[in-house]
């Protein structure tokens, strides 16, 4: 049985905003439905770039459901349910599976740095526990702990898990990944600079915080791609580098949140230990973005 795909093309993974009564759910809905007319193909809310880490849990329910709401079937929402806790993600995944959401993007257990085995029995019991379909978020960078192609392979026999998010940055495991997994498991790249060379692996799209303020053109990237138009994909990827790497230039999503201000969004500052970005740095963001934004 071929797996469903829950989307292809661009799926924003989408900041929060923040003000002094929690978070600023109107102007959220705002960015939600600006991505929906900009053509993103899904939007993943609660993850890293929401700042899910320090979001309370009736904060992450009232997103998720805004976000639900707002797109109202037009497009795949994906709830980040990730943590170290495997039974509190089976209860927080449960608990979101009933708010309409239409997938999982869930991390690897972060800080107590489990075995690949430890990885394989803890998304087996998540499956085995819900529904939806997962998208599995290997990031390495910030949770110590990396999902080897051979462990990918065996979750791939795991009807409901998907996809995996890849943000290891290590090409050659990705190209592993693919050669194991085959359909069984579909690759979106984690990073916006690696975009292209992840579709180039047979990736069929992008979990991007780039596309939070270009998300036509990360949209356009991949639909050229995919489209066999490879070199306008091409030199878009390369010309969007300069803005990636400023997006970057700070901890996500310390800079997209400076970016979406600049944009005319009022999304606040990310909450601590998160700090509002560096006056120099967000000069050169600034420059950057309206090179490219228009």
């Amino acid at each position: 049985m071929k797996k469903k795909i829950l989307f292809k093309g661009c799926g924003t993974a989408i900041s929060t905003p923040f003000d002094e009564n929690g978070v600023n759910l109107k102007e959220f809905e705002k960015l939600v439905e600006n991505q929906i007319q900009n053509k993103v193909d899904a939007i993943i809310v609660c993850g890293t770039t929401g700042e899910a880490s320090t979001m309370t849990h009736d904060e992450k329910i009232a997103t998720i459901k805004c976000a639900v709401q707002t797109s109202n079937g037009r497009i795949p929402i994906i709830a980040g349910t990730g943590g170290n806790n495997t039974k509190q993600v089976i209860e927080y995944s449960k608990e979101v599976e009933k708010l309409g959401v239409d997938g999982l993007l869930i991390v690897t257990p972060y800080y107590n740095k489990c075995t690949q085995n430890g990885l394989i029995e803890h998304y087996k019991e998540i499956a085995k526990n819900v529904h939806l379909p997962i998208i599995l978020y290997s990031v390495p960078g910030r949770t110590g702990v990396n999902i080897l192609p051979e462990t990918c392979l065996e979750l791939s026999k795991i009807d409901n898990i998907i996809a995996i998010k890849e943000a290891s940055g290590n090409l050659s495991q990705i190209a592993q990944i693919a050669h194991l997994c085959g359909e069984n498991l579909a690759i979106y790249s984690g990073n916006d600079d690696q975009i292209l060379p992840v579709l180039s692996l047979g990736g069929i799209g992008v979990i991007s915080v780039l596309s939070n303020v270009a998300p036509k053109y990360t949209h356009d990237i991949v639909e050229n791609f995919l489209n066999g138009k490879t070199e306008i994909a091409t030199k878009m990827q390369l010309d969007a580098i300069p803005l990636i790497n400023s997006l970057f230039s700070e901890v996500n999503p310390i800079p997209v949140k400076a970016a979406l201000n600049l944009i005319g969004y009022n999304y606040g500052t990310p909450r601590l230990p998160l700090t509002k970005m560096s006056e120099e740095k967000e000069k050169i963001l600034k420059n950057e973005l309206f090179k490219l934004v228009n």
